[in-house]
């Protein structure tokens, strides 16, 4: 299938499902693909960047100008540093867009990442499925987070 392809088939499974989110819907080089397909569904779901802007400033700068997506996925350790990773959720936030704070095959249990979604104000962890030990460290600091913040906890979103 092609691009066009693929966007149509997208939009028949739109109309059948409660689809929400769309992470990487076509190939990470396919700029053009990605802006019709934001064009056609953005105002709808969730058009999520993942290998098209791996966590990069200057992808998601592109992304933004051109109308590639309306959120990114940000993995820590794909741009290098805790700064460049700051940066690139700022830039995405600043321009109205989601920033998906997400793990990385190979995770540890180390919890951290709970702490920086929270911090980042992202509203969002991909941690993936709570079924493996990883994965569960984190949402488990979630609800110690939740539960230190005694109710004050706010979830901002346009």
């Amino acid at each position: 299938m092609n691009s066009d392809d693929l966007i149509n088939l997208a939009g028949e499974w739109l109309k059948k499902y409660p689809i929400v989110l769309w992470e990487d819907p076509l190939a990470e080089e396919d700029w053009e693909g990605f802006k019709k397909f934001t064009k056609k569904f953005g105002d709808k779901i969730e058009v999520v960047g993942d290998d098209i802007f791996v966590t990069n400033t200057k992808f998601i700068s592109r992304g933004i100008k051109e109308h590639t997506a309306n959120a990114s996925l940000i993995k820590l350790n794909q741009i290098g540093t805790v700064t460049e990773t700051i940066e690139a959720v700022k830039l995405c936030l600043e321009h109205g867009w989601r920033a998906f704070i997400s793990h990385r095959s190979g995770e540890t249990s180390d919890d951290f990442l709970a702490d920086f979604a929270v911090a980042m104000g992202t509203g969002h962890l991909k941690s993936g499925s709570a079924s493996r030990s990883e994965r569960l460290a984190k949402y488990n600091r979630l609800l110690e987070i939740e539960d230190e913040l005694k109710g004050n906890s706010k979830y901002y979103w346009k």
